[in-house]
């Protein structure tokens, strides 16, 4: 079986990196990205998860301290800047409810995530963004499979096991992850993450 194994690239910093709000650059581009997912943490003996860009860099990180399926865990980038904090809602044993909120302070939830049906087996999540009332459905195919669709019903994200140039499967613990244009990369990666607290692999 493949293994992957981290290589810490710190970018530059300069002005034109620094976003101010998880929805704006550098966080969406015109063009469709390809992440790889590590479901562990850079954190000794720590719980979480990495992504890595195309080209091997470090974008996103989830360090939970905590045991695994904490109920609040922060998403971040490179630099440690909180860009999603995630929090489940037990309001019903069997059917736990996840907020995300933004950076910004507000207290009003960037997204709610709740489990709609089940079908064959396979479970579906309602995304429901306050601000708008717009919505998307995750699509649970697996532990290392799922899909986030639009509320038109179109694929904006898919998540696969990952495969090297050769065909060889990495540990189901490592993602393909394929985001299309113009979707918010962080937004999808707090939904990664959440989907990973469901599983329980984070």
């Amino acid at each position: 079986m493949a293994r992957v194994h981290p290589i810490l690239v710190v970018p530059r910093i300069d002005n034109a990196s620094v976003s101010t709000s998880p929805c704006s650059e550098p966080y969406m581009t015109s063009k469709r990205e390809t992440f790889t997912i590590w479901m562990k943490s850079l954190v000794m003996q720590g719980n979480g998860c990495t992504a890595y860009d195309e080209n091997g860099e470090i974008v996103y990180r989830v360090d939970n301290y905590d045991n695994k399926h904490s109920n609040e865990v922060y998403l971040m980038d490179l630099r440690g800047k909180v860009l999603f904090t995630l929090c489940e809602q037990k309001m019903c044993v069997f059917r736990p409810n996840w907020e995300a909120y933004e950076s910004n302070g507000s207290d009003t939830p960037f997204f709610r995530v709740r489990k709609s049906k089940i079908f064959g087996g396979e479970s579906s999540y309602k995304v429901t963004m306050p601000s708008d009332g717009s919505c998307y459905i995750l699509e649970a195919g697996g532990k290392s499979t799922f899909r986030i669709r639009d509320g038109n019903g179109g694929v904006v994200a898919e998540a696969k096991r990952k495969q090297s140039s050769s065909g060889v499967e990495f540990g189901d613990d490592v993602l393909s992850l394929v985001v299309e244009p113009h979707v918010d990369h962080s937004f999808i990666m707090a939904l990664v993450t959440v989907y990973g607290l469901i599983k329980r692999q984070i």
